[in-house]
């Protein structure tokens, strides 16, 4: 949801860093492999009690997600970037999850619950964004919902934070991703029917 609505006014800030770093030769695919290394980081601090570190590395590599799609859109977008990209965000959701898991294993239960979740809500939107004749700003089409990235990083944000209450804000974060599925599988029938 902040993604679609939101972005507008994080846009400026992000042209200006695209711009930057276009000027200073960075490629969008760079930018990307360099937004997975530093997000990757973020479960390897949560593993070591370094939460504040776990929180930079997080929105930072968010921030350069966001970043990386419009240099692509700036130059040439290339199927094979946004392969990485969305590759590479799913697996930076993971480690953040396998971070929280390994550092608090009685809580791996609902993060395993979150990890399914994530899958079957990543389906749907791949899937119907394959489908769909509909194009967006994006190289897909690009459904909006509840559980965006930014609601997750919120979510992910308080999971690191507040590990007393690890696996009740997890299951806020599974509750947030079902409603999620069901508002897309709705317009999913909608746009397919």
């Amino acid at each position: 949801m902040l993604d679609t609505y939101a972005r507008k006014h994080v846009q400026p800030a992000v042209d200006k860093t695209a711009d930057y770093l276009l000027k200073k030769g960075w490629t969008a695919d760079g930018v990307t492999k360099t937004a997975f290394a530093i997000g990757l980081s973020s479960g390897v601090f949560i593993y070591l009690d370094q939460p504040a570190l776990a929180l930079i590395a997080l929105w930072l590599s968010g921030f350069l997600d966001v970043v990386d799609g419009t240099m692509a859109r700036k130059t040439k977008p290339s199927p094979w970037g946004t392969l990485l990209d969305i590759s590479f965000d799913r697996l930076v959701e993971i480690s953040v999850i396998l971070g929280l898991a390994f550092r608090f294993p009685d809580s791996m239960w609902a993060l395993l619950l979150l990890s399914a979740s994530i899958i079957v809500a990543m389906t749907v939107f791949l899937t119907v964004g394959a489908l769909s004749e509909k194009q967006g700003m994006k190289s897909f089409y690009y459904q909006a919902g509840l559980a965006e990235r930014t609601e997750g990083f919120i979510l992910f944000s308080l999971m690191i934070l507040l590990t007393d209450y690890l696996t009740a804000t997890t299951l806020l974060f599974i509750a947030v991703q079902i409603f999620t599925i069901f508002q897309r599988m709705a317009e999913a029938k909608r746009i397919l029917s």
